[in-house]
Parts: C-alpha cells; sequence; structure tokens
C-alpha cells in the first residue's frame, strides 16, 4: 500500500513540473500572440498620427514578421551553440524592449525599429518554445503540451484586443491618435518582464544536455518528468540517436528521407499563411469596418474573435494525440469552405445587419478550424519532425519560411482587399486551402505516438 501510495505522490510531481515548466515556457507564444495582434488595434490612430500611407501601415504591421525572419534564424543556430534556455532569456529581453521602443516612439522609423526588435524576440520563441516545450515533453502527450503553446499565442492575441478596446472605447478619438496607441504597445512589457524572471525556474532541455555530454543533469531533469526508470531508458535513446549523426551538419537534410522531412515541414510552414490567418487576425477590425462598423465596433468583434481562438485551442490540445494529419485535413477543407463564402459575400457592394453577421460568422468557424489545426498541428509537426543534432537549426528554417510568408501576406493584404476586392482576395485564400488538403493527404506521414528518437528513425530509413 505504502509503494501504490508512493508512486502515486510521484507521479503527481512529476506531473505538476511538467505542468509548470510547459506553462512558463509557453509564456513566450503570450508575448508572440500579443505583439502580433497589438498592431490591429493601433493602425488606425498610427495612419493619422504619423500620415502613413497604406504601404507604409503595411510595412509597420509587417515589420514584426521581418524581425521574425531573423529571430528564427539566430534562435536556430545559437539553440544548437549555447542551449534552448539561454536565447529564451534573450528572447523575453528583446519583448521587452521592442515594446517600450514603440510606445515612446515620436518617428515612423523608431517605430518600425521597435517592431523589428519585437519581431527577433518573436522569430525566437516561435522556433524554440515548440521545440523545447517537444524535448521535454512524454510522446504520449507531446502534441497536447505543444499545443500549449498555441494557447499562448492565442491566449496573448485575446488580451491584445481586450486592452486595445478598452483604450479605445474609453477615451476620444483625438486621445487615442495622441497617446492610446502608445499605451497598447507599452503593456506588451508586462507580460516580457513576467516571462523572462519565470524562466529561472525552468531546466535547460535534456535532448540537449545530452548532446553536450550533460547526461548526468539530462537524467535529473528527466527523472522528474517521468521517474527514474523512464529517464535512463530515454537518455540512452537519446545517446544512441545523437552518436550516428555525432558531427551532424545542415547537410544531413539533404540526405534521402531527411530531405522529404525538410520539404514537408516548410511547405507546412507557407501553407499556414496561405490559411489568411495573419490576413484576417492583423486586419480584422479593417475587415469589419468594411462591412460598415466603426473602429471600435470592429475591436469589440475582434475580442468576440479572441475569445473564439482561445477556447478552441483547448480543442487542438485535445483532439491533437489522437492524429495530427487528420486535424490538418479537415481544418483546410473547413477554412476553404469559410473563405469561398467570404468571397461570394464580397461580390455584393452592400451591407446590412444580416450580412454583417454572417460575415462575422465565417470569420468566427475560419478562426475555429484554423486553432483547431492549422495553428498549433504546424508548430507541433516541426518541432518534433527533426533530427536531436540539428533540431534548433533545422527549426529555424522552417520557423523563417513561416515568418516570410506571414510578410508576404501581411504586406499583400490590405493592398489586395483595396485593389482587388474583398471577394477574388478571400476565394484566392480558399483555393490555397484547396491545395494544403491535397499536399496533406498525400505527403504528410502521421507522428503520433511516436518518440523523437522513433521519428528520426523513420526518416533515416526512408527512400522517399
Amino acid at each position: 500500500m505504502k509503494d501504490i501510495n508512493d508512486s502515486t505522490s510521484n507521479q503527481k510531481q512529476q506531473n505538476t513540473f511538467l505542468v509548470i515548466v510547459v506553462t512558463i515556457a509557453a509564456l513566450g507564444g503570450l508575448l508572440f500572440g500579443y505583439d502580433q495582434g497589438v498592431i490591429s488595434g493601433a493602425i488606425n490612430f498610427l495612419q493619422v498620427k504619423f500620415h502613413m500611407s497604406n504601404s507604409m501601415a503595411g510595412f509597420v504591421s509587417g515589420a514584426i514578421p521581418l524581425g521574425a525572419m531573423v529571430g528564427c534564424f539566430i534562435a536556430g543556430f545559437l539553440s544548437d551553440k549555447i542551449g534552448r534556455k539561454l536565447v529564451l532569456f534573450m528572447a523575453g529581453i528583446l519583448f521587452i524592449v521592442g515594446s517600450l521602443s514603440c510606445a515612446f516612439a515620436d518617428f515612423v522609423p523608431v517605430l518600425v525599429i521597435g517592431r523589428l526588435i519585437g519581431g527577433l524576440g518573436v522569430g525566437m520563441a516561435s522556433t524554440l518554445v515548440p521545440l523545447y516545450i517537444s524535448e521535454i515533453a512524454p510522446e504520449s502527450i507531446r502534441g497536447r503540451l505543444v499545443g500549449a503553446y498555441q494557447l499562448a499565442v492565442a491566449s496573448g492575441m485575446f488580451i491584445v484586443y481586450i486592452v486595445n478596446a478598452i483604450i479605445a472605447n474609453t477615451h476620444t478619438v483625438q486621445w487615442n491618435q495622441a497617446t492610446g496607441w502608445r499605451l497598447m504597445f507599452a503593456a506588451g512589457a508586462i507580460p516580457g518582464i513576467l516571462f523572462f524572471v519565470l524562466l529561472f525556474l525552468v531546466p535547460e532541455s535534456p535532448r540537449y544536455l545530452v548532446k553536450i555530454g550533460n547526461q548526468s543533469l539530462a537524467r535529473d531533469v528527466l527523472t522528474k518528468i517521468a521517474g527514474a526508470k523512464e529517464a535512463e531508458v530515454e537518455v540512452n535513446s537519446i545517446k544512441e540517436s545523437i552518436s550516428k549523426d555525432k558531427n551532424a551538419s545542415l547537410r544531413l537534410l539533404f540526405r534521402k528521407g531527411f530531405r522529404s522531412a525538410l520539404i514537408i515541414a516548410l511547405v507546412l510552414a507557407i501553407m499556414q499563411q496561405l490559411t489568411g490567418v495573419s490576413a484576417v487576425a492583423y486586419y480584422a477590425p479593417l475587415i469589419f469596418e468594411q462591412t460598415g462598423m466603426s473602429t471600435n465596433a470592429a475591436l469589440v468583434e475582434t475580442i468576440v474573435l479572441g475569445a473564439v481562438k482561445v477556447m478552441f485551442v483547448f480543442g487542438l490540445m485535445y483532439l491533437i494525440d489522437r492524429g495530427r494529419k487528420r486535424l490538418l485535413l479537415c481544418g483546410s477543407a473547413v477554412m476553404g469552405i469559410c473563405l469561398f463564402a467570404l468571397g461570394i459575400i464580397f461580390t455584393s457592394t452592400s451591407f446590412n445587419h444580416v450580412v454583417d453577421i454572417i460575415i462575422l460568422l465565417m470569420v468566427l468557424i475560419h478562426t475555429i478550424a484554423f486553432e483547431l489545426s492549422w495553428g498549433g498541428g504546424v508548430w507541433v509537426v516541426i518541432s518534433e519532425i527533426f533530427p536531436t543534432s540539428i533540431r534548433g537549426r533545422a527549426t529555424s528554417l522552417a520557423s523563417a519560411t513561416l515568418w516570410l510568408a506571414t510578410y508576404v501576406v501581411t504586406q499583400l493584404f490590405p493592398m489586395m482587399l483595396h485593389g482587388l476586392g474583398g471577394s477574388k482576395t478571400f476565394s484566392i485564400f480558399g483555393i490555397c486551402c484547396v491545395i494544403m488538403f491535397i499536399f496533406t493527404l498525400k505527403w504528410l506521414p502521421e507522428t503520433k505516438g511516436k518518440s523523437l528518437e522513433e521519428i528520426q528513425a523513420y526518416w533515416a530509413s526512408s527512400n522517399k
């Protein structure tokens, strides 16, 4: 009886430790979501304050993904050299500096620099947080725990939507144009500070520790997560996997098998943005305004969008370990239907209350489908698909590709919406969803329930 009680107590301690570590790491996603979403409330006021053209507004919005591309490469290469944890600290500092730089900007170049600095932090976090969680999580619930990152991203966007709406709706338009947008940016420094401080409680990735020869510390970390017996098995498995590619470089990704893994990761990264999700996230108020709503009403509608994102990420966390591929297929199909429906609706030049509700409903369903599938699912696949010896650098390539796609979409979307109109713009994204469905069906293997070492062995033995 005592052994059973001790075993139960140990399991509770292990679960508690794992939850604490994953929660702290996932806060990097919250900062990502905040920095990504803050521009949706500030952009209208910034355009008036700094007399911005539509193209300049697009560039300011796109500065985050532009900086993130560079941040991904920095994070990938540094994390394989100095560890995951130190680079996460760097990301936290960049979040804080970026937020405050934007808040105190008096000139557009300073604003752009602040957004680029924040983007560096976003790129680092988006590369390393899913990677870190995947390296520390048991394979049976790895998808769910990496999904916590997407939950944090959605929570960050929800929080910033609320902050934006409160500031915009409690002050005059003139005050918001002069000061309100500054508060929207400044508030982002608060979670940045929290993330930096809490990182002191997080251990280094056990797989990185084995890679640098610190097997004892890796064993200690894994023991806290899974118990001594399982930790010993895991350490030996990691050692064996790393020893096969002891002097591995990025050239490993161009071997048969691993080459397919690279192609799949890069294509999934691009496709995640071709769902139109970043366009909706950045410009949701503009979309709603085009239907005739006021700026403040549009920001309130965006809060609803943010709440939906948070709620349905829980669905992703519940479903992802039942199969990555099935979720991605269903998500691309539903999003495609919603985008084609929006394309049809926007053929009309007149909007009324009923049409406004239908548009909101289509945007919400699109958001639900994304959060249940491609939102976190792509990050899960990217975080687990590469060999341990070069995982940081390889993941950075996929993450940078994703941010390049984000940058292109955020630059083109306002121009597409203005030049092509809503109908053609949303129809183009709908066609992309059809292509995503076909690619996923034909090329993506199922990785649920497999350890990272088993996935690596699969690619090593593949002839594709």
